[in-house]
C-alpha cells in the first residue's frame, strides 16, 4: 500500500487528511472493528490506512481528546473499555444532560428544526436493521436523533459537552451494545413520542420521556456489557488454566 507523503502537518491538507483519518478510526472503534482494550501502534494504522505519521499523530490525538483511545505506560496507546462503574457514572451523566437538552429544546426548536428531526426519523424507518428489529444503528452528527435534540436546545454548554467531549464515547456503548432483543424497535417509538412532546411545546414532558428513554437504554447497555466481560473473564480464566495443566 501506498502512503501518502506530506510535506508540513500545517498545510490544509494534511488537516483535510487527518479528518479523513480521525473519521475513519473513530468509525472502526465504534463498531467494534477495532475492539475495546486493543492495543494501537502508529505503524500499524500507518499501514492499515496507508497514510503518513503526521496526520495518523493528529487523528490519534483527536481520539485521544474525545477518550476513544487512552495511553497506558509501558503498554502504549489502547482503544478505550470501560469498567461497569465507569459506564454506569456516563449514563448519569448522559440521563442528567440529554433530559435538561430535551427540555430546553422544547422551548426552543424552530418548526423547521422539528420537520428536519422527523426526516431523521423517517430515515432511520427505512433502515433494514431497524426493520428487522436487529439494531438501530444512527450515523453520527446530524444523522444522529440525540446530536439533533442537543443542537436544537441552541444551549452552547451542552453542546459542547453532548456533542463533542463525551459524543463519540457515548456513541461507541449505544451502537455496540445497545441493540438486543425488542430495544431497538421500543427505542424508535420512544424517539417518536420525544418528538411529540417537543413540537407541543411540553418542556416537562420531554424531559421526562429523554430521562426514561436514557434509562431504559443504560439498562440495556450495562446488562450486555456486563454479559460480554464475564465470557471474556471465563474466556481468560479457561486459558490461564490451560497454560497450567501445559506449562
Amino acid at each position: 500500500m501506498t502512503n501518502v507523503q506530506i510535506p508540513s502537518a500545517t498545510t490544509p491538507e494534511v488537516r483535510t487528511l487527518a479528518e479523513r483519518v480521525f473519521q475513519q478510526l473513530q468509525e472502526a472503534i465504534v463498531r467494534g472493528e477495532l475492539a475495546p482494550g486493543s492495543k494501537i501502534t502508529e505503524p500499524g494504522l500507518s499501514r492499515t490506512y496507508g497514510i503518513s505519521r503526521g496526520p495518523l499523530r493528529e487523528a490519534m490525538r483527536r481520539l485521544e481528546g474525545h477518550r476513544l483511545i487512552e495511553r497506558v505506560p509501558h503498554v502504549g496507546a489502547r482503544v478505550v473499555k470501560l469498567s461497569i462503574k465507569e459506564l454506569l457514572e456516563l449514563f448519569d451523566v448522559r440521563e442528567a444532560l440529554e433530559s435538561m437538552a430535551a427540555r430546553i429544546a422544547a422551548e426552543h426548536m424552530t418548526p423547521e428544526e422539528i420537520a428536519g428531526l422527523r426526516e431523521v426519523l423517517a430515515l432511520h424507518e427505512r433502515q433494514s436493521d431497524l426493520s428487522r428489529g436487529e439494531a438501530y444503528y444512527q450515523r453520527e452528527g446530524d444523522l444522529d436523533f440525540h446530536y439533533r435534540i442537543v443542537q436544537g436546545s441552541h444551549n452552547r454548554m451542552l453542546m459542547g459537552m453532548l456533542c463533542d467531549d463525551l459524543y463519540y464515547l457515548v456513541r461507541l456503548y449505544r451502537t455496540q451494545f445497545s441493540a438486543s432483543g425488542s430495544r431497538p424497535q421500543r427505542a424508535f417509538v420512544e424517539h417518536h413520542r420525544i418528538v411529540d412532546a417537543i413540537e407541543a411545546g411540553d418542556a416537562e414532558l420531554a424531559e421526562l420521556l429523554m430521562r426514561r428513554h436514557v434509562s431504559a437504554s443504560r439498562e440495556n447497555v450495562v446488562e450486555r456489557y456486563a454479559a460480554v466481560l464475564e465470557q471474556e473473564q471465563s474466556a481468560a480464566s479457561q486459558a490461564a488454566a490451560t497454560d497450567r495443566r501445559n506449562p
